[in-house]
């Protein structure tokens, strides 16, 4: 059984899920665990996702409870007063998500450390989930939106909508222990943030992606992007990607490096590496690789330094060309900006 969780979610008017929210997604879970819930619920054993209503909570409660699995009885218990939708998914394999509470329950597994970014199967995802509007009132299907509007100022209410998005912020739905984030709405569900992690105002962090901890983000950590211990990424700095076209190289950055503000990295690094303030350093660009005295040993691309460690990278400022040298200084984080996170 790879994933086993209870959940409270949103359907639109025609019943199709909007989100769901795990309180206490099960990675790995004892093979039984998942058994009692099925037979407690009447399931097939074949369904993944099981619908149920809160007048259930009881008999699964008491099953889950007599079958030694107090948390989860303790959960079903307090999912008989909800007002939404209930859920239990059943992952018996780490598959490609075929429905929206799939995907919900491999975001949160991600965001509670439970598996680390590329550890999960995410393909297809995108066609799964709808754009919906992240309002004061919860998730809304976009269709919908005029009308609960129309609603809301009837009643004497405004209704705020804080994005459009197919994903929401992540601390809506997990807060893991140990980490800072200036600016909440910058860092979506499915985000991986280690222990000691701090995010400025300015930083950002997409799904799937996220840092080992401790570390700073000023910058940004895109889609796929995982960042090593001690890692800090200067204010403006970028990360590239896969989901935007052409690049399919999963980037990374090791222990101790430091991204310099404004500049970004479109090769994977390896352990103590700084790119200067500026610089952008993509896979197809000419590198001077110098030696101990500042000679020219060879020009490589980009590509070719992929996953090294110990890598100074600097622009010239005469010559303007790309180079690399060892960087015999690799940095230190100020431990107490994170020891109290």
């Amino acid at each position: 059984m790879l994933s086993f969780a209870l959940g409270i979610g949103t359907q639109n008017g025609q019943g199709d899920w909007l989100e769901v929210y795990y309180p206490a997604p099960q990675y790995g879970p004892d093979a039984t665990l998942a058994e009692t819930v099925r037979e407690a619920l009447g399931a097939d054993r074949d369904g993944e996702v099981v619908s149920f209503l809160p007048e259930h909570c009881a008999g699964l409660a008491k099953a889950l409870r007599d079958g030694g699995f107090t948390e989860q009885a303790e959960l079903a218990e307090s999912l008989a007063d909800a007002h939404r939708p209930l859920v239990a998914v059943f992952l018996a394999e780490d598959h490609a998500p075929a429905s929206v509470p799939e995907v919900y329950l491999k975001l949160q597994l991600l965001s509670h450390r439970l598996v680390k970014p590329h550890g999960i199967k995410l393909d297809g995802m995108f066609g799964l989930l709808k754009n919906i509007a992240w309002t004061s009132e919860g998730a809304i299907d976009v269709e919908e939106l005029p009308g609960r509007q129309l609603q809301a100022r009837l009643a004497g209410r405004t209704l705020s909508v804080d994005c459009v998005d197919k994903f929401p912020k992540m601390v809506d739905y997990v807060v893991p222990k140990g980490i800072r984030i200036a600016d909440t709405a910058r860092v979506r569900l499915g985000a991986y943030l280690g222990e000691g992690t701090t995010v400025m105002h300015e930083g950002f962090c997409n799904f799937n992606a996220g840092t080992e901890g401790p570390g700073m983000v000023e910058g940004r950590i895109s889609a796929g992007v995982f960042v090593g211990k001690g890692s800090d990424l200067g204010g403006g700095c970028s990360t590239m990607g896969t989901l935007s076209g052409g690049n399919n190289v999963i980037i990374s950055l090791g222990e101790n490096c430091l991204i310099g503000a404004n500049a970004g990295v479109g090769i994977p690094l390896g352990d103590r590496c700084t790119v200067e303030a500026g610089l952008y350093v993509t896979a197809g660009a000419k590198i001077a690789v110098l030696d101990a005295d500042g000679a020219l040993v060879e020009t490589l691309a980009g590509r070719d330094l992929a996953g090294q460690s110990d890598l100074l990278l600097r622009r010239n400022s005469t010559s303007g060309r790309i180079e690399c040298l060892t960087n015999k200084s690799a940095i230190a984080l100020n431990e107490a900006l994170h020891a109290h996170n």
